[in-house]
C-alpha cells in the first residue's frame, strides 16, 4: 500500500475539538493534506483527510495550551496555521 510519508504527530487531548478528542494528526509528505485517525484504544479504526489540497505539505503538527491544533508547512516562505472549531 502506498506510504503516506507521514511528518509530525499529534494525540489530539484538548477540548476546542470534542469530537476529536484521542485522535492522532499527522501531516503527509506525499499528499497535500493532514491526516486525523481515529483510534480504538490501540488500534486503528479510520482516517479522515482534512484540509486536501489547501496549504503545502505539512511538515509538523501539535496542540497548542489553548487546545487548538497548529501546523507548520513546507514552502519557501514557511508557514504556520492555526485551526479553529467553526
Amino acid at each position: 500500500m502506498p506510504s503516506i510519508s507521514p511528518c509530525g504527530l499529534c494525540f489530539y487531548t484538548g477540548d476546542k475539538f470534542p469530537g476529536w478528542k484521542g485522535s492522532l494528526f499527522t501531516g503527509a509528505l506525499s499528499n497535500y493534506a493532514l491526516f486525523r485517525i481515529e483510534l480504538d484504544g490501540e488500534r486503528y479504526r479510520s482516517e479522515e483527510r482534512l484540509l486536501v489540497d489547501r496549504l503545502p505539505y505539512i511538515r509538523d503538527v501539535r496542540q497548542g495550551p489553548d487546545g487548538l491544533i497548529y501546523l507548520v508547512t513546507h514552502s519557501d516562505d514557511g508557514g504556520l496555521f492555526r485551526l479553529e472549531p467553526a
